[in-house]
């Protein structure tokens, strides 16, 4: 116990030198991204359109309205380059939007990205979204996972104690939404289906390698009784479900 103690406390400092890795923002005619290595795309925006979901993943995540259609309180990890704290945001004028990123340097770009200012119902806060999970009582109705560094996904947002922090931090009705893309993503996976009862909802979006992922805390009718048929025809077109509901 003591050494894989030591192996967890030594992953953590290694995520925190991780964070300070500037990345890199680059214009191209209409369209700005944030590239933590040349080619590998974190976050895009439109000049022309500052608040359009550019990347399809990030449509697909905000999904989660077919199982909040206007919740309260959102958490989000993983700040980037604010696409979809943007459009929460501005969708959302009712709903209190909490962001948590670890690096302060992603942090120091937001106004290259148009990302608002904090205000009574937006902030973004500097920490480790483990962590946070960990100790929060916001009890969000919508947690975001889109936590990402130079070398993908950190492991403490990926551990078996990581998703038990976010079920407990979660309201008694609210979903988890998570970007997955790794060779390891199967591995989350079924450390998610653990945690959530096997309450989960896996949707791959057509033009790219992510597998997002929707975990329901709680008994909701909407995800128990709607045949898969019917929810392929609620996702966007542009997402492709994968079949994987299974009934508790």
């Amino acid at each position: 116990m003591q050494e894989l103690t030591l192996i967890h406390r030594e992953n953590r400092i290694q995520q925190r030198r991780f964070a300070e890795v500037r990345p890199h923002v680059y214009q191209d005619g209409d369209s700005v991204t944030m590239q933590f290595q040349i080619g590998e795309i974190q976050s895009e925006m439109l000049l022309s359109d500052p608040n359009f979901l550019v990347l399809s993943y990030t449509r697909t995540m905000m999904d989660f309205l077919l199982f909040r259609e206007a919740p309260e309180r959102i958490v989000m990890i993983g700040l980037g380059g604010g696409s979809m704290p943007k459009w929460c945001y501005h969708q959302l004028p009712a709903t209190d939007i909490t962001v948590i990123e670890i690096s302060p340097i992603v942090i120091s770009l937001r106004d290259e990205f148009y990302i608002p200012a904090d205000d009574e119902r937006f902030r973004v806060l500097c920490g480790d979204g483990a962590d946070y999970v960990a100790t929060t009582d916001d009890s969000p109705e919508v947690l975001l996972v889109d936590g990402f560094d130079i070398h993908g996904q950190p492991p403490q947002l990926c551990s078996q104690e990581f998703y038990e922090d976010c079920y407990q931090a979660l309201a008694s009705d609210g979903v988890m939404v998570v970007n997955l893309c790794s060779p390891e993503h199967q591995l989350s996976i079924d450390k998610i289906r653990r945690t959530f009862d096997d309450r989960v909802l896996i949707v791959v979006p057509k033009d790219g390698e992510n597998k997002i992922l929707f975990a329901v805390k709680g008994r909701r009718r909407w995800i128990e009784d709607e045949p898969i048929d019917e929810l392929v025809k609620i996702f966007r077109a542009d997402s492709v479900l994968v079949p994987s509901l299974t009934p508790p």
